[in-house]
C-alpha cells in the first residue's frame, strides 16, 4: 500500500501527474523497483545531470514518499515557498555546508522515511558523472540505512544544462540492490572518511549505467 496516501495527498496527486507525463512524453520505463524497501529508512542516489532527474526519480517510485533535497532558491516565490515543502522538498543552502538541512535529513531517514539525493550535488554540464560531494557522504554515513542505486537515463538527451526546451528522448531508470550499512562501514578505511563512503555510492551507480548500456545494445 502506498505509503502516507492520506497524509500526503497532494505528494500523491503530483507523483501520479509527473508519472502520466513522463510516461506519455518520454515513454519511460522503470527496472528493478523491487529493490526499494518496502518500509523503513532508505537513501535512494542518483546521477544528476537534467532538471528532469528529481520528476524521474519521484515518478518512478510507486510505493514510497520520497523527500527531496533540493537548493533553496527554488523556493524564491511564495508559490514554490508553499508548494515544495508539501510534496516532501527540503530545502537546502548549497553555498556553505547547511548542517541544518543535512540533520532535517537524517530525522526523516531515522523516522522510517525515504530521502532522495544526488551524490554529485548538481547537473552535470555534459551528462558524464562527477565524484560526490563531501556533504553526502556525511548524511550517508550518519544515516546507518541502506542506500539504494538508481541510474537515469535519457534526460540528459532531453533537457541538459543549459538547453531552453525540452528535446524527444527515451527515459529509464534503474533501481540496483540495496548498499548496506555494514557496507558502507566497511568502506571508510578510516573514520570520518565521507569522500569514500561517496565513491562507493557513485561506484554502483556506474555499474547500473554500464548494466543500461549493455542492455540497450543486446
Amino acid at each position: 500500500m502506498r505509503e502516507a496516501l492520506f497524509r500526503q495527498p497532494l505528494y500523491w496527486l503530483a507523483r501520479g501527474f509527473v508519472y502520466f507525463c513522463l510516461l506519455l512524453k518520454y515513454r519511460m520505463r522503470v527496472f528493478g523497483r523491487e529493490h526499494v524497501p518496502a518500509r523503513g529508512g532508505a537513501i535512494i542516489a542518483a546521477n544528476h545531470c537534467s532538471y528532469l532527474d528529481p520528476p524521474v526519480m519521484g515518478g518512478a517510485n510507486s510505493r514510497r514518499v520520497v523527500h527531496f533535497l533540493a537548493r533553496d532558491t527554488l523556493l524564491s516565490n511564495p508559490i514554490a515557498k508553499w508548494f515544495f515543502p508539501r510534496v516532501a522538498v527540503i530545502p537546502l543552502d548549497r553555498t556553505k555546508g547547511d548542517l541544518g538541512a543535512l540533520k532535517k535529513a537524517i530525522g526523516i531517514l531515522k523516522e522510517g522515511r525515504v530521502v532522495g539525493l544526488f551524490p554529485e550535488g548538481t547537473r552535470s554540464p555534459d551528462g558524464r558523472m562527477r565524484a560526490a560531494k563531501g556533504g553526502i557522504g556525511f548524511l550517508i554515513a550518519k544515516s546507518e540505512v541502506p542506500v539504494v542505486p538508481l541510474h537515469i537515463s535519457g534526460t540528459f538527451a532531453a533537457f541538459p544544462k543549459g538547453a531552453k526546451k525540452m528535446q524527444p528522448s527515451r527515459i529509464v531508470a534503474r533501481y540496483g540492490p540495496p548498499i548496506s550499512p555494514e557496507e558502507i562501514r566497511a568502506a571508510m578505511p578510516k573514520k570520518n572518511d565521507y569522500e569514500a563512503v561517496g565513491a562507493l555510492v557513485m561506484s554502483r551507480i556506474r555499474a547500473l549505467a554500464e548494466d543500461s548500456s549493455a542492455a540497450g545494445s543486446a
